[in-house]
């Protein structure tokens, strides 16, 4: 039995294949339109799910889509209402939207891919990301916590799974939420709500959470970890514009930072107050957490929804929370709803067996030596080809020991955010300027953001303070953050974050061979098994699909060498295109499409 599952229409839409109760494909419809975060209707997402498991959509059982838009469409208008008139214009545009295209889920499906409408049926929002999580785990039964802005009208869950049943028994509910007080953080530290959790995140090492008092004058915390804004100090529930009011500000005691200020100014107070924001959330679902357990007497823990994209909490929950393993899906977010909508149906509803775990992410779009020999030849681009797989991974190394930054794309591209090993930016961690390099010369991003170490799983535990390392699933996925042991940090620098700590990715041989093999030999070269990787896009860009996305982001960067399957291309190569461009520009003039420099 094929079931299709679907997310899109709010951010990073997305399509999953699931076949027997095997995620067989997933992927993002960013990476084939390379429109970061779109949420269009994830046409390419879906053909390429398809075409990986050699269907058409006739073949397809059940196409399952991730959330119930009327439950939601209620919850924008009673909302409206509610706060009429501040909220006529977000009113106002919600409703052109919606009653547009975003209302008929339904018909827009079967229009779209020819399906009787019979075979379509809808998961809710929180229920996609409990499933997402439970039935991709390893846990027979499990506690269950899902967390993010909104769903439908619920913004977060605790809940239990049993075998092939979910059930979600309490709930938050709009407009009180764990993941809309973040990014009101987000905004107000100055960053880009949606797409700058991760800098907060990455700036709150820098400060000290001197303003938790502040903070919880505007939301009420129980001993349970439930919670409760005070609606005056926030402007998300009525505004199209802000996220918070004059009256947060005034509880803070400053104006919000000004964007444009970009890392040009990392300010104390901000990076306190990200600290302080940070402290507050990880508290939340620490107590939830705690709570949670003490009920449900289960050993075992899966969370998902977007807040369980902060790695720094979910750590702190291992350590703190009395659960003995925690499984994090590699897509927590509403990308992940596609997969979570498709084996909520295949279980919960169809009843049917579950399978193996997802212990990867290596669910998306791969390209033979042929096609990419054919993309090299075609463009004229310089290029060497190692057959031999131990002379492949010894030149990586060579080029790593010799301070070189990597373009590496190998395999499958990864399911989720994180690069991890499939399309990645490596290099030496040992070399402390690095981070400062590949920031500013090959991410062009902000200076204080850190990069992820990828480690060999049996050797974590020298290096990183995560007990039983090799077992644990999120560690895998790069959702935890945690200490780098306190001998090895000046072994590392690169990689470790100003409060010693380090997001890293344990690197399993039997899911990645060439990616373990490869860091295996680093390691044996330097008694250091671990990589600096980041993932491989520039500033404001999806991650690479093609492996003409990687030419052009190599292009575009001052990476040294590009790893395209088992061919290698060398800056040298890239500088002569560069200025054989630019000749025909000097000689042809507008007439001449200009190539990407």
């Amino acid at each position: 039995m094929y079931v299709l599952g679907l997310s899109f229409n709010y951010h990073d839409s997305a399509a999953a294949l699931v076949h027997d109760g095997v995620v067989v494909a997933a992927g993002e419809e960013e990476r084939f339109s390379r429109v970061k975060h779109d949420s269009g209707f994830p046409r390419r997402a879906i053909d390429f799910c398809l075409a990986r498991a050699g269907i058409s959509i006739h073949d397809v059982d059940w196409v399952v889509f991730y959330e119930k838009p009327f439950v939601k469409f209620e919850r924008l208008l009673l909302t409206a209402f509610a706060t009429f008139p501040r909220s006529q214009r977000v009113f106002r545009e919600s409703m052109r939207r919606w009653l547009g295209d975003k209302l008929w889920i339904k018909p827009l499906i079967r229009d779209r891919l020819g399906i009787d409408p019979k075979r379509i049926l809808f998961a809710e929002h929180h229920m996609s990301h409990a499933a997402a999580a439970f039935f991709c785990s390893p846990f027979d039964e499990a506690a269950i916590i899902t967390m993010d802005g909104a769903g439908e009208w619920t913004t977060g869950t605790v809940g239990t799974g049993r075998g092939t049943n979910i059930t979600l028994e309490q709930e938050s509910r709009f407009p009180h939420s764990l993941g809309l007080l973040y990014s009101a953080f987000t905004a107000y530290c100055g960053f880009e709500v949606n797409e700058g959790e991760y800098k907060l995140m990455g700036m709150a090492p820098y400060g000290v959470p001197r303003y938790v008092d502040r903070i919880h004058r505007m939301i009420h915390v129980g001993s349970d970890g439930s919670y409760w804004l005070d609606l005056d100090h926030f402007a998300f529930q009525h505004s199209a514009d802000t996220t918070i009011s004059p009256r947060f500000c005034a509880v803070m005691g400053q104006a919000p930072r000004d964007p444009a200020l970009g890392d040009k100014s990392l300010d104390p107070f901000y990076c306190d107050v990200a600290a302080s924001i940070q402290a507050v959330t990880e508290d939340i679902l620490i107590r939830m957490a705690r709570s949670l357990r003490q009920r449900s007497g289960l050993r075992n823990l899966c969370l998902s929804g977007g807040v369980a994209l902060n790695s720094v909490a979910n750590a702190k929950i291992l350590r703190e929370a009395g659960f003995d393993r925690i499984y994090v899906p590699p897509a927590p977010g509403d990308d992940g709803g596609a997969i979570g909508a498709a084996l909520w149906a295949y279980h919960q509803v169809l009843g049917r067996p579950r399978a193996a775990a997802l212990g990867h992410a290596y669910l998306g779009s791969e390209y033979s030596e042929s096609q990419i020999a054919d993309f090299l030849r075609r463009e004229g681009i310089a290029h060497e080809q190692i057959d031999d797989a131990e002379r492949f991974t010894d030149r990586v190394v060579d080029d790593l020991l010799g301070g070189r930054v990597c373009g590496w794309m190998q395999g499958r591209f990864e399911w989720g955010p994180r690069a991890l090993g499939a399309r990645s930016i490596i290099a030496d961690p040992r070399r402390a300027e690095m981070k400062d390099v590949v920031n500013a010369k090959i991410k062009f991003r902000e200076a204080f953001r850190p990069f992820a170490p990828s480690v060999l799983a049996e050797r974590c535990e020298e290096f990183f303070e995560l007990p039983d390392a090799i077992d644990q699933f999120p560690a895998r996925f790069m959702l935890y953050v945690v200490p780098v042991v306190e001998q090895k940090r000046e072994v590392i620098p690169a990689i470790t974050h100003v409060d010693g700590t380090g997001r890293l990715q344990t690197v399993q041989r039997d899911t990645n061979p060439l990616y373990h093999g490869m860091i295996e030999k680093f390691g044996a070269a330097t008694g250091v098994p671990v990589v600096l990787n980041t993932s491989f896009n520039l500033k404001g860009e999806p991650i690479v699909e093609t492996p003409a996305n990687a030419f052009n982001t190599f292009s575009r960067s001052e990476m040294d060498v590009l790893y395209l399957g088992n061919f290698v291309v060398k800056r040298e190569a890239k500088r002569k295109i560069v200025e054989d461009a630019r000749f025909v520009l000097r000689h042809h003039g507008d007439s001449v499409v200009q190539m990407v420099s």
